[in-house]
């Protein structure tokens, strides 16, 4: 590996297909490493030469394509013979070519694959337009979204549905295998065939889309998982036809859940052409020996794939998979057994993972706005990067997610680029001008500019200093920064960002990540290494001496892979287990039997078995490995323990699929040698680096505190056992290594190992500052909040049990400083966001001095902050020296508190006692001790004393998701605990204070910003629920940026349950005034500080303590919102609902023997108001005050007794304009037993008002069909809200209502 090496190809290994290449093809650079036999020395032994080439992926001038003028050169260097680019590619040397690519990745980011269609069972056309009908960002109110990859949608008149249901709580004695329809599917499940399709029809519907052009289609019926027979024989008329593509979901995916299925189908329709045409090209400029070499690409799961074998669909993480090899394979030891964290740090983005001595898979993911069902490598991706841009913003330091890209580049680019985080690391000495290629300028000749990079910096600098100064005119409130604080400042902002999704891997998983070593590669990564892993306590860090191509490099160590997967719906039993094991093993020799036609030996092969398991009743599964004590159920429950922090005794195990994964080995590097090595290694510490060889130069480089000599070492030249104390920069040919103060380097013959001494543990001095306002320690922290309330979020998710607050995820975690002001929350459901405060001040003046260490409180009241009943929120005081310092709270909706009606969401409720259980404040846990019976009182005993009322129907999983939002708290108090132990009490609070005054100083110039463009200040609007009801509000706007939000005008209390207690209302104003802002904002208690709210008591916006308010969380909220937005001038109404729907069955007696019951809820999208600063509002999403997923087709259909005929857009029902607005949708359920009814909607009478000449959106419209045995069926428009039973064979047809448009 040494820069001097220069041995040639060992010549009786000539012409012998001797040269290993390894090429990882990435969006701006390809990466080739070349590995042949040479003649051994003293000084390597090895007898192998390593050469690594890297290039440009695009240079047309130069070459057609970098992977091949790649392995050109490394011939070239192999056997010191020329290779012209005019001619062919000789192979006779090549032994093996595995290849990394972005083809997939770039095509799908830049929507440039193949045009293809998408069949799909019919009612279903505009599946993948709704998806889990959520939107990306809560605060975008444009609501963008990627489009879908197909060009036509065929619908195929088909429909097949699964024979009984999984909560069915009687024995399961509903085998109807005897119908002649009903057939076993290769999950074991009875299929039932209710519409075979017209196949000269299907022929004719796939021939027309093969007229238009189209080669390429994506197949995705209902329950093709489990059925495949109409899949099959569409694939086979369309390969008649002549398409050259043909993928079908049940082949490529058999697993439950058809919109990630669809989603994957045609994602490999629209990818997997261009990765054909894109291999074909490759090969054409090699010889006539291309066909006689091994040619292997990298899946996004890890492993390679031959050629012939390779999809579009697997290959969308193909390099950063390949990176995760390179260092679990070099970095890894099985007998030390510490676990990795990979930090692959490139130029537009950082991919974290992790590894434990297994590769960590998950099977559903998103990317670019496409859900992939396929095992992939848990890798997330976080946008920083070299190129990614820096900004002052609100008073905070930011950087990205935007980036500059290859061009034009950061500043220091010469072309006119941005200040990104490759120019503060210029600025600040650790990228050397002078050690850079001179590559760039309009003749590609000339260094990094470092007068660019340094005036832009003195521009924002300037910026910064002015805009904080005018903020805090105090003179000592803020000190001038220089330009190399806040150059340092971004850095450590980037690491912030960068240390989030490495904490969701390890802590919100249950590994402790200062347990962790880091593994750093990718050209920025080794600039950052040092910094990051201080950032999370870890003291170890390896660097690889191929770490700038260690994606490349890890292709070389690489394991050929086929997986064998087959759906299952079986309860893991003793008498189930034996059945599954043998499909196990049966899957095992199919995928044994592929590898060995290709070549491989037994001995070279290892089969991983799995079982994809969860807990009845819920969606989240976990894939099981094959234990050494064969029982997968006692491994299951260690998984469930160790990730989610419970076990469900008494829960059935179900089993979803079986999957084997079969590894070829030819690789022959050992594991984890380095850790050997650094056993026996004779160290030399450089105590004078200048009289080393490695030894280039000692140079300033700025650090916390001041410039600081740094000496400059070549890493081609530094020996095994040299030793480099901090601070040092070691550069290699490709990337910089900076050792920071207090880190010390040990190089060995493969790594630079950087070892954290002592002095940088994490304590108060670390982080030593003042508690004045300063902007890079207040960008810092406000990550750090956020980061706690994230954490505390995804601890509420793992633990919970509920699919409301696991699945749906309608749930928000918050933290709150000593007085109850909101400081920071995660960005969950939006109508918690603002009313969460309102009840932790309540409860700190209700217990006042009675609060003690070890207290939790449970509320839900809407007099006491709570929004409806379902939603209870528990809160926790933080204490230090006996005082309250902060609180964390979090807010789930429960699936049945008690009431009138199943799922406590009753659309008739006309009492507050109607909705179910409800308490002012109680302490769920008194000092440490949970207080079961007074929870079970108030759940099951008190709700139960109303007429025609009961407790809570599911007294269980609320009792445990209370446990959860408990354990949820605890998390935030554990790193609340951790954060003032970094930078001490009085500082967290401090800038606590500080980061609200910034949020309030944001929403003040947006008001000031209003005003000028309405002088008068006065803005008024109004807008009437379906009843009648006004809500009226006018906004007065001040010269200093404050403003008044007046509601007088509004209705009285509503004898019904779309009264909104106040919280509501606040929550609907710090949403909004969120959303105006448009960028990069800390939601907190200071968003509301420049507003007061007017509310005319006994208004059914403030109505009285025993009022019905189930419906004034879902849907006056929404109405709320339309008001305010329109008042503004932003944006239309959309739909001004959240289409609540509830069915159940309650307890049953049969034979003696008393059946539990059980309910289902779920909210429905609608369109999107279109707006002034976007073209047109979105179709069928979740709007304002609501972001739930819904649940896929598929699992409603195997978890209750229903049919879903239709789930599709509702043409035309968006308003007209120069925007128009965005379409509702058409959900259509038919029933198969007799069960309740409820739904709470609007809009049903009123429509979406359009804004600013732009035409409504059509009202919302809810349907009962009633069939009957001998006559025509029965349509009746239930209005926006009742309760009714229907009958087996019925249908509920509910039209969402459209957006309003924008504009004549």
């Amino acid at each position: 590996m040494e820069t001097t090496d220069n041995r040639l190809l060992l010549e009786e290994c000539g012409g012998k297909h001797r040269v290993r290449i390894s090429v990882d093809r990435g969006g701006t650079f390809t990466d080739c490493v070349g590995i042949f036999p040479v003649e051994p020395t003293a000084k390597d032994p090895s007898g192998e030469r390593v050469v690594v080439v890297k290039l440009l992926s695009e240079d047309p001038t130069h070459y057609s394509d970098a992977p091949r003028e790649g392995i050109r050169r490394i011939l070239e260097i192999a056997t010191g013979r020329p290779h012209p680019r005019d001619a062919l590619l000789a192979t006779e040397n090549i032994e093996s070519i595995r290849m990394g690519t972005t083809v997939a990745t770039n095509a799908l980011l830049e929507r440039k694959g193949e045009p293809c269609a998408l069949v799909v069972t019919l009612g279903f056309r505009d599946l993948l337009k709704i998806g889990n009908q959520a939107r990306p960002k809560i605060f975008d109110l444009s609501i963008s979204k990627p489009d879908v990859l197909y060009q036509h949608v065929v619908q195929i008149d088909e429909r097949v549905t699964l024979v009984g249901y999984a909560m069915d709580p009687r024995p399961a004695a509903q085998n109807q295998s005897d119908e002649t329809n009903v057939v076993v599917g290769r999950s074991g499940e009875h299929v039932r065939i209710l519409k075979t399709p017209e196949w000269a029809t299907v022929r004719k519907q796939l021939q027309q889309v093969f007229d238009t052009g189209i080669r390429s289609v994506a197949v995705c019926l209902m329950h093709a998982y489990t059925f495949t027979a109409h899949e099959e024989e569409i694939g086979r008329i369309a390969s008649e036809i002549g398409f050259t593509h043909v993928t079908l979901s049940s082949h490529l995916s058999p697993r439950i859940k058809i919109v990630p299925r669809a989603h994957s189908a045609t994602a490999d329709a629209y990818l997997t052409p261009g990765i054909r045409r894109y291999v074909d090209g490759f090969a054409s400029g090699f010889d006539a020996g291309f066909g006689d070499i091994r040619i292997d690409f990298m899946q996004s799961d890890g492993g390679l794939a031959p050629v012939e074998h390779f999809s579009g669909l697997r290959a969308i993480l193909s390099g950063p998979a390949a990176g995760v090899v390179g260092y679990a394979v070099t970095s890894y030891s099985e007998s030390e057994k510490i676990s990795l964290v990979g930090f692959d740090m490139g130029g537009t983005s950082t991919d974290v993972s992790r590894f434990g001595g297994e590769f960590e898979h998950v099977f559903e993911t998103t990317t670019a706005g496409v859900t992939i069902q396929a095992p992939q490598l848990d890798i997330n991706t976080v946008a920083a990067g070299g190129g990614s841009r820096l900004f002052f913003r609100n008073g905070l330091m930011v950087v990205g997610p935007e980036s500059a890209g290859a061009f034009p580049g950061p500043a220091c680019y010469r072309n006119g680029g941005p200040l990104c985080i490759t120019d503060a690391n210029l600025l600040l000495g650790r990228l050397r001008v002078e050690h850079f290629p001179h590559i760039f300028g309009p003749s590609e000749d000339q260094p990094l500019d470092m007068n660019a990079t340094r005036a832009l910096f003195e521009q924002l600098v300037a910026d910064i200093n002015a805009e904080m100064r005018a903020r805090h005119t105090a003179e000592s409130a803020y000190q001038n920064k220089a330009v190399e604080e806040i150059a340092l400042g971004f850095l450590q902002v980037a690491n912030e960002t960068m240390c989030r999704p490495i904490r969701t891997l390890t802590e919100a998983r249950g590994h402790n990540v200062q347990n962790h070593s880091l593994a750093c590669f990718g050209g920025a990564g080794g600039q950052h290494a040092c910094a990051v892993a201080a950032n999370l306590g870890i003291r170890r860090v390896f660097v690889h001496r191929l770490a700038s191509v260690l994606s490349a490099y890890g292709l070389g160590l690489s394991e050929v892979v086929h997986e064998e997967q087959s759906p299952a719906a079986a309860i893991w039993s003793n008498e189930a287990q034996q059945p599954l094991l043998a499909r196990l093993e049966k899957l095992s020799r199919v995928g044994c039997r592929k590898l060995i036609s290709q070549g491989f030996l037994d001995s070279q092969i290892r089969v991983q078995r799995f079982l994809n398991m969860r807990y009845d009743g819920t969606d989240t599964s976990i894939m099981v490995p094959e234990s050494t004590i064969g029982d997968y159920q006692l491994r299951f429950e260690s998984m469930h323990q160790r990730e989610f922090g419970f076990v469900l005794r008494n829960r059935r195990i179900i089993v979803d699929d079986l999957r084997a994964r079969v590894t070829g080995t030819l690789s022959k590097v050992k594991a984890g040698q380095v850790y050997d090595e650094l056993k026996s290694l004779q160290r030399r510490e450089l105590c004078e680096p200048n009289t080393h060889p490695a030894f280039v130069d000692t140079v300033s480089v700025y650090f916390q505190g001041g410039y600081r000599p740094t000496a400059v070492l070549k890493l081609g030249l530094l020996n095994p056992g040299d030793v480099v104390r901090g601070p040092a920069i070691v550069l290699d040919c490709n990337s910089a290594v900076l050792v920071e103060p207090n880190w010390v380097a040990t190089v060995t013959s493969t790594q630079l190992v950087l070892d954290n001494t002592p002095v940088t543990t994490l304590d108060v001095s670390t982080h030593h500052i003042s508690t004045e306002i300063d902007p890079i320690h207040l960008s810092v922290l406000a990550n750090r909040f956020m980061s706690i309330a994230e954490q505390m979020g995804r601890t509420l998710e793992k633990t919970s049990v509920s699919t409301n607050i696991k699945e749906r995820l309608d749930f928000s975690c918050a933290l709150f400083d000593q007085h109850g002001n909101l400081v920071a929350n995660a960005p969950h459901i939006p109508v918690h966001l603002g009313s969460m405060s309102h009840a932790v001040k309540f409860q700190l003046d209700r217990f006042s001095e009675d609060l003690q260490e070890g207290d939790v409180i449970l509320v839900n009241h809407p007099q006491a902050g709570g929004t409806h009943l379902p939603d209870i929120t528990i809160i926790s005081p933080v204490f230090h020296d006996s005082r309250i310092i902060f609180f964390v709270a979090s807010r789930g909706h429960h699936a049945d508190i008690g009431g009138i009606s199943p799922g406590s969401m009753p659309p008739n409720s006309r009492e507050l006692f109607q909705e179910g259980a409800s308490s002012m404040g109680m302490k769920i846990v008194d000092r440490g001790e949970f207080q079961e019976e007074a929870v079970r009182h108030m759940l099951l005993e008190e709700p139960a004393q109303y007429p025609e009322c009961s407790g809570t129907r599911n007294y269980r999983d609320v009792l445990s998701d209370l446990k959860a939002q408990i354990a949820a708290n605890h998390r935030g108090i554990a790193l609340l605990s951790q954060l003032c132990a970094e930078y001490g009490l009085e500082v967290v609070q401090e800038y606590m204070a500080h980061i609200q005054h910034t949020a309030e100083a944001a929403v003040r110039l947006l008001l000031k910003e209003t005003r000028v463009k309405h002088p008068t200040g006065q803005l008024s609007g109004h807008d009437f629920m379906d009843d009648g009801s006004k809500i009226s509000l006018h906004v007065d706007i001040s010269e200093d940026g404050s403003a008044l939000f007046d509601f007088t005008g509004t209705s009285p209390e509503i004898y019904g349950n779309t009264n909104a207690p106040p919280s509501v209302t606040h929550s609907a104003i710090i949403y909004c005034l969120r959303c105006m802002v448009q960028s990069d904002l800390p939601l907190n208690q200071g968003c509301l500080a420049p507003v007061r709210v007017v509310i005319p008591e006994n208004s059914f916006l403030s109505p009285s303590s025993t009022a019905a308010v189930v419906g004034g969380n879902v849907l006056t909220s929404q109405r709320l919102c339309d008001v305010i937005l329109a008042t503004f001038g932003v944006a239309a109404a959309s739909q001004g609902c959240m289409n609540n729907l509830t069915f159940g069955i309650p307890a049953i007696e049969e034979g003696g023997v008393r059946y539990e019951g059980w309910g289902y809820y779920e909210t429905i999208a609608g369109g999107h108001g279109a707006g002034r600063d976007w073209q047109k509002g979105q179709d069928g999403v979740h709007t304002n005050m609501t972001n739930t997923k819904i649940t896929d087709p598929e699992i409603l259909e195997r978890r209750y007794p229903v049919i879903l005929h239709r789930f599709m857009l509702r043409e035309g029902s968006g308003g007209t304009g120069m925007h128009p607005g965005g379409n509702g949708c058409i959900r259509d359920i038919e029933f198969l037993e007799a069960m309740s009814v409820s739904l709470l909607t609007e809009r049903r009478v009123f429509q979406p008002p359009g804004l600013d000449g732009g035409g409504n959106g059509a009202c919302g419209l809810n349907l009962w069909e009633r069939h009957f045995e001998h006559k025509d069926k029965q349509v009746l428009n239930l209005g926006g809200k009742n309760s009714v039973f229907v009958q087996p064979g019925d249908h509920i047809v509910i039209m969402t209502p459209g957006g309003g448009g924008y504009g004549k």
